[in-house]
This record gives C-alpha cells, structure tokens and sequence, in this order.
C-alpha cells in the first residue's frame, strides 16, 4: 500500500458526459484556479443521447466533447467504462471506477445526489462511495489492478437535476458555491456538447440546455440565499469510513478563496 498523496486533488464522478458541466464545473473552475489537480470522470459513455446517430456513433461524438471539456478544464481524463442505462452497482462497475479513485487519489470527490431524477444518477453516487471507501483496502481488487492508499477523502453530493427529488420535493443545498466569476467558462465547457441541444430537446423539453444550467444556477443561488446570480449546491457526505469529523477541503477551500462565495 502507499500513502504518496498529491496536495491536493478533486475527482468529478458523474454519470454522463455533460453531467459535469451542468452541476460541477463552476466549483471545480474555482478549485483549478487555486491549484487543485482536477480528474474528470463519466461512468456511462451517453451512447442513448441520440435520436439520429445510432449507439457507436454517439458514443463517439460525445466521447470527444467529454475531451474537450476536460481540456478546457484542465483536468485528467479517464474514459467511461460502461453504456447508458448500464450504470448498476455490481462488482464489475465497482472495480473499475474504484481503480478511477485509486489512480487519481482524490483528496476530495464530487458526485451526484444520492436521491435524483434517474437511476443513472443514483447507481453513481453509490459507486462513487463505496469505490472511495474500498480505496485504502489492499484486498479488493480493481479493473485494472491500482495499489491501495491511505488518505482522507471527503465527498460532496451535487444538487439534483431540477434541484428536486423524484418525489417533487424541493432540495435547500448544505452550502453552496458563487459561479459568477467562472460562469462563462463554465459556459463554454457545456457548449462542447452540443450534440444534446436536439437531444435534450426532444426527449426532456428544454429548449436551450445552456438556458437551463442558466437557471438551475439562478435558482439554486436563491436556494442558498448567496448574495450572487448563479451558484453550485453541495451535501458533504458523512465522515465516517472516509476521514476525520473535521476534514472540509471544499469548505475550507472556497471559504479562504471567496467569503462571500460559499455558505
């Protein structure tokens, strides 16, 4: 086992391409700007988000905007290890995103909500957990095979999609970050999916996807009661299995970079 910890490290796990950029770029921006190495990682490879290319095609085509938006970010890139809708909790999608957390050593992880909108979402979130939990036991064996850790880790949970739970209950974030100085590269990290305009629009009704995160933002700034336009909602996950009761590096982070910034 090793213990060899970058400073500071975050890792985006999230389940689709775009996914990232809609809930998670504006706080990961901020954290690039403070010198944080950045991973970005989608677990499914959005071949479903298409009604006119088929499977490979699409996998392909948002394969690379998922680059690109890597690319602006400035983050480490690791490629999806599964199809839409293929996205369960089972040994094999454990070993791989648990190798995913092993090679980035992430001091901190964001993911998505334990409770969303799809079990896309869901099935992450729980792979993300266990995964980072798993990640210091030398006898759990990873797809590929990375050595064990020791390190703390905390993992924030990002607002749901719609900032409501299935069951239509309206989500108030734990604490929440102000995108405003990095919204226009958040922007145009979510303009490098563009295949989802036609896609999103036909199967979810948002005529603009841009107009959406837009206002997701909008709404979650007021949420939080930010004094900003657009913000980023977060849950730190429990502590316990992870790392000490006190251990808040997005907190402490953000809080230092932006008092006004984080609530």
């Amino acid at each position: 086992m090793t213990s060899s910890l970058p400073a500071r490290s975050a890792l985006a796990l999230f389940a689709h391409p775009d996914d990232i950029e809609f809930v998670a770029a504006g706080t990961l921006l901020h954290l690039k700007d403070l010198g944080w190495e950045l991973h970005y990682c989608n677990v499914a490879n959005g071949c479903c988000g298409s009604t006119t290319t088929d499977r490979q095609q699409t996998a392909a085509i948002r394969l690379k905007e998922s680059q690109r938006s890597a690319d602006l970010l400035g983050a480490s890139f690791y490629p999806p290890i599964c199809d839409d809708l293929d996205v369960f909790y089972n040994a094999s999608n454990l070993a791989k995103i648990a190798a995913v957390v092993r090679q980035a050593k992430p001091t901190l992880i964001l993911t998505h909500a334990p409770v969303d909108y799809m079990e896309d979402h869901m099935q992450t979130c729980r792979l993300a957990v266990t995964a980072a939990f798993a990640k210091g036991i030398p006898n759990f064996e990873t797809i590929p095979q990375v050595d064990a850790y020791d390190g703390e880790v905390a993992i924030y949970h990002a607002q749901p999609h719609g900032n409501r739970t299935p069951m239509n209950e309206l989500v108030i974030p734990q604490f929440a970050v102000n995108i405003d100085a990095v919204l226009d590269r958040k922007l145009k990290m979510l303009q490098c999916h563009e295949s989802q305009q036609g896609w999103l629009q036909t199967t979810q009704k948002m005529n603009s996807y841009l107009q959406t995160m837009l206002d997701l933002g909008r709404e979650t700034a007021t949420l939080a009661k930010l004094p900003c336009q657009h913000a980023e909602g977060w849950h730190r996950h429990l502590h316990l299995g992870f790392s000490g009761p006190d251990f808040d590096p997005l907190g402490e982070a953000l809080l230092n970079h932006n008092p006004n910034g984080i609530e």
